[in-house]
């Protein structure tokens, strides 16, 4: 016989995919609206079909045309990208690693790209070059701690997570000296509010890499999120299952690496959405990451959409993020993890 509880089951599911689904939609459209000179919905819409359809854009303030199509827009389009790959990329290392305080930064992929950056600051100061040098170093962490962990053939995921930690704390030194020898006056001050992370200097031009590379990892991510299950019950049940769960493991720390220097090298350093995303995903769908994988792309695209509109309007001068999803970041992971104490 039927459950009856099949039914509603059911419903609520449906409208859960439905809630998340919205909520990037309105966040998005928040963000074109909100700023500092405010611009209304209907010359919101009429600014961006104006490329299209010359005549909507005539009698719209030129100011407001340009805010919306030149900053507000880009700048959304990024913080969408960048927080779906985070939530995505956490979720998959926290699977991988059987970890519920892993993000995608384990690898130190964050701490060579800062320290990338710092140095094309230092020596460039042109803005594709130092998004060129933060995903170059971002890669080369990653590699220097993947290789590092094959010289030892115990635990080889205890291993890598350890060389990540030994490699994370090389280049956070590293940058640390960097920031020693820059010039106070110039220099230091850019270095510091780049890794504090912000979406303030995104332009058209930050969004090619970004949109191809973050859009690929998705897909992937999206296709193998059966095959975390699997990975999740340890090596020799994926095994005994027909996984190949090293082969596996690999490409999901390649792709996942790709996305973070990718979102890193235009966006600075932006911590905690690869691991509270996730958790908050698990309290409201469940662990099987057919469900999981979805809603934390979904719910870290909105999050960090709604951190970023704070960080425009709270105040006067814009907010870091860095700063703002520590603070967020901190109390609600508590809070999760309270709510969730039965078991991740």
């Amino acid at each position: 016989m039927p459950s009856t509880n099949a039914a509603p089951s059911r419903l609520k599911t449906t409208i859960t995919g439905i809630a998340l689904a919205a909520l990037p939609a309105i966040l998005f459209a928040l963000a074109l609206l909100l700023g500092r000179y405010p611009i209304g919905p209907l010359d919101v819409g009429r600014s961006l079909l104006s490329p299209i359809f010359p005549k909507l854009g005539a009698d719209i303030p030129e100011i407001a045309r340009r805010l919306v199509l030149r900053v507000r827009l880009p700048r959304a389009l990024a913080a969408l990208l960048i927080g779906a790959s985070y939530g995505g990329t956490g979720a998959a290392f926290q699977a991988i690693f059987k970890n519920p305080l892993v993000d995608s930064n384990i690898l130190g992929v964050t701490s060579g790209a800062g320290f990338g950056a710092a140095l094309a600051l230092l020596l460039l100061r042109n803005e594709w070059q130092v998004q060129l040098f933060a995903f170059a170093f971002g890669l080369l962490a990653v590699g220097l701690a993947f290789f590092g962990s094959r010289l030892y053939k115990s635990s080889p995921l205890l291993v890598l997570t350890l060389m990540g930690i030994l490699v994370g704390s090389l280049f956070g030194s590293l940058t640390s000296l960097l920031k020693y020898v820059a010039d106070p006056l110039d220099t230091l001050p850019a270095i510091t509010f780049w890794l504090l992370g912000s979406l303030s200097s995104i332009t058209w031009s930050s969004l090619p890499v970004l949109a191809f590379v973050t859009l690929l990892g998705v897909f992937f991510l999206w296709l193998i999120r059966w095959r975390l299950n699997i990975l999740s019950l340890g090596d020799a049940e994926a095994r005994a299952l027909g996984v190949n769960p090293a082969r596996s493991k690999l490409c999901i720390i390649i792709v996942a690496t790709l996305m973070t220097a990718a979102a890193v090298s235009v966006s600075g350093v932006i911590g905690w959405v690869g691991l509270v995303i996730p958790h908050a995903g698990r309290l409201l769908v469940g662990p099987d990451h057919k469900r999981l994988m979805p809603a934390s792309i979904l719910m870290g695209a909105s999050f960090l959409l709604l951190i970023d509109n704070i960080a425009r309007t709270l105040l006067p001068g814009e907010i870091p993020l860095g700063v703002l999803t520590g603070l967020v970041g901190v109390p609600v992971l508590a809070l999760l993890l309270r709510r969730g104490r039965r078991g991740w």
